[in-house]
């Protein structure tokens, strides 16, 4: 499955696997996706879907899939705790759209929910 949805006036390519799209269908409440996009000391992008994420404004694409997306900004910089948890705080940019990404892909493997994002086409 193929769809887009607009984020802060930008267009954003959402690609669902077969696999994704046959789970979402099953699921009796939409699935929650967030894009979070992490600035601090280093710069990382994460998939969080369902009651890991955190973005306050959500779109729907679909009628089983909501997206969002978040910037953050660590309160404190800690190299160690890069890939654990960690306070966070939204990062207000000054011109969000220019991060907003272009395009987002969602699998469904082994289980688990997989999620990638992309800033450039």
């Amino acid at each position: 499955m193929k769809t887009s949805v607009m984020i802060l006036e930008r267009k954003v390519l959402i690609e669902c696997s077969g696999a994704a799209e046959k789970q979402m269908n099953a699921l009796d409440e939409p699935l929650f996706v967030e894009m979070e996009l992490y600035f601090s000391c280093l710069i990382r992008k994460a998939v969080r879907f369902g009651a890991r994420s955190h973005a306050e404004n959500f779109i729907a694409a679909t009628p089983k899939l909501r997206i969002g997306f978040r910037p953050v900004v660590a309160v404190a910089c800690d190299a160690k705790a890069f890939d654990g948890d960690q306070p966070l705080t939204d990062f207000p940019i000054l011109k969000p759209q220019a991060c907003v990404p272009k395009r987002l892909t969602i699998d469904y493997k082994n289980g688990k929910w997989v999620g990638d994002f992309f800033l450039v086409s």
